[in-house]
């Protein structure tokens, strides 16, 4: 039943999240982004105490239920080691491997210790989470658009419009690579050991892992009905029972509850910790305890170092005529985007103008893969707050509709020795038409004709004169970034007279 149950929710939450990510029509509401926000390292981040209390309160009750049954990363995991076992020829058996805390702990030091410098790209490498949102974004996400147009192309060709067709566009093809190098990674370890990542790299894992030690509720292994056969050890993905000694190792135990099944004698199960203790345990248990007490202390000297580490100039885009980049709105700026974001992509794939992909070197080495604004497939939606109210890790604020319209992210530069009307001598104006706040209007030029001008102090940043200015290498007129976003002036609509018309005007 155990078994059942964890396999029932894991694999509800692992659609849902893996939809949500894959959805561009839409399908699913935007509140589904609270599956998001459960997740370890988001929470953390963005100080959702709730979500915290409640993963370390279900962890110290029930141990590492968390990596199977919520973490998509751990679920995925399953799901490979699933298909590996069905797959192979020889029945797959997995063996008992000794905890390598060292490397488990220093994975956790390195992240702890690179994000107070400000690389927040190491902690988002190995997020669990975050891993899984890019694979999400930039590798399945590109197929599912395939298999959804060549539906269309069916559909539409007996008549029925029921799909339609999306532009497959490659956002980055480093976050490509990254999430080909991540796949490749977990999946491999996945495929020959089942839970080693989580055992090993992940640090979610490893923190879980040390609170699960506590739990109230173990997986027991009953030595009056023992014999150590050692099919409990064969079935375990977290490779933590040593059937030989009849212990298990609570650090790694991902309560999958496939060993409870394996065992033919009923000689394990999932109930209170015992209070009995041999000589031998207690003495590795003040062993264990000597070298938590080390660990906690070097990390808490981690966490104190300040961050003292020179950042990175941020890199020129836009054919080198921005020189700071543009945040999404939400993001205050990139500094503190800097310290919250670990690249999970959520934001990038639910936005439906796809005005935001992954950073190079625009915000320096740190901020790699964090999202940035790009105008080159569109411009920023006045009204749209997706970005901002769906983000799990405090990285974006939410914002209301009416603080996005006041939000400044960038302000317009506009060359006049660049526009099509000085150039060219003809009209255009398709800037001023796209322009939302009327920070681009146009005035009287010479010979008959209208060029812009441009009011920064009114502009928001959203994209929409930039995306449209026809001239090519560079745009005439462009955003640049604000370091901290500002609040923009306000803008009035204006009037226009009503005439009552009586009658034709002929």
């Amino acid at each position: 039943m155990l078994k059942s149950l964890r396999v029932i929710i894991s694999a509800l939450i692992l659609i849902l999240i893996t939809f949500y990510f894959l959805d561009f029509a839409g399908i699913l509401s935007h509140q589904f982004h609270v599956l998001a926000h459960i997740q370890f390292i988001p929470a953390l981040l963005f100080v959702n105490i709730v979500a915290i209390v409640c993963i370390i309160g279900i962890t110290l009750l029930f141990g590492r239920v968390y990596c199977s049954v919520v973490c998509p990363m751990g679920i995925f995991q399953d799901v490979v080691s699933k298909i590996s076992k069905l797959v192979s020829r020889k029945k797959k058996r997995y063996a008992y491997r000794k905890n390598n805390p060292v490397l488990r702990w220093s994975v956790v030091g390195v992240a702890i210790i690179t994000f107070c410098l400000g690389y927040t790209f190491i902690l988002g490498l190995i997020d669990p989470y975050s891993a899984y949102g890019r694979m999400l974004v930039h590798l399945f996400k590109p197929v599912y658009l395939l298999g959804n147009n060549l539906l269309a192309t069916v559909f539409n060709h007996f008549g029925n419009y029921t799909f339609y067709r999306i532009e497959i566009v490659m956002q980055s093809l480093y976050a490509f690579i990254i999430g080909i190098f991540t796949l490749g990674i977990v999946g491999f370890l996945a495929w020959k050991s089942g839970r080693l990542y989580c055992n090993t790299i992940c640090p979610v894992g490893t923190v879980l892992g040390y609170v699960g030690k506590f739990a109230l509720f173990k997986i027991r292994i009953k030595t009056d009905a023992c014999n150590h056969c050692g099919l409990c050890a064969k079935e375990c993905k977290a490779s933590c029972i040593d059937s030989k000694a009849g212990t298990v190792d609570y650090s790694r135990c991902v309560n999958c509850f496939n060993c409870i099944d394996s065992c033919n004698r009923e000689g394990l199960s999932f109930t209170v910790a015992g209070k009995k203790m041999n000589r031998k345990n207690e003495k590795q248990k003040s062993i264990n305890e000597q070298k938590r007490q080390f660990l906690l202390s070097g990390l808490a000297t981690a966490i104190a170092i300040p961050a003292t580490w020179a950042q990175g100039k941020a890199k020129t885009v836009n054919g080198g005529r921005r020189t700071v980049p543009i945040s999404p709105p939400g993001a205050v700026g990139a500094e503190h985007l800097l310290h919250h974001c670990t690249s999970c992509h959520l934001c990038i794939a639910k936005c439906p103008s796809n005005v935001l992909k992954p950073a190079w070197m625009e915000y320096g080495f740190g901020g790699i893969m964090q999202p940035v604004m790009s105008f080159e497939k569109g411009f920023c939606n006045f009204d749209c707050t997706v970005c901002s109210n769906i983000c799990p890790n405090g990285a974006l604020k939410p914002l209301s509709v009416e603080e996005k319209h006041l939000t400044q992210v960038g302000r317009v530069v506009f060359d006049e020795t660049m526009c099509v009307v000085h150039r060219e001598g003809t009209n255009c104006g398709a800037c001023s038409e796209h322009c939302p706040t009327q920070a681009v209007k146009m005035v009287p030029y010479k010979d008959g004709l209208t060029i812009p001008f441009v009011d920064p102090d009114m502009c928001v940043g959203c994209g929409g004169c930039e995306f449209i200015c026809p001239t090519r290498p560079y745009r005439a007129i462009h955003v640049e970034g604000n370091k901290i976003q500002q609040q923009a002036k306000a803008f009035t609509v204006e009037q226009t007279d009503e005439k009552e018309i009586t009658d034709f005007g002929f």
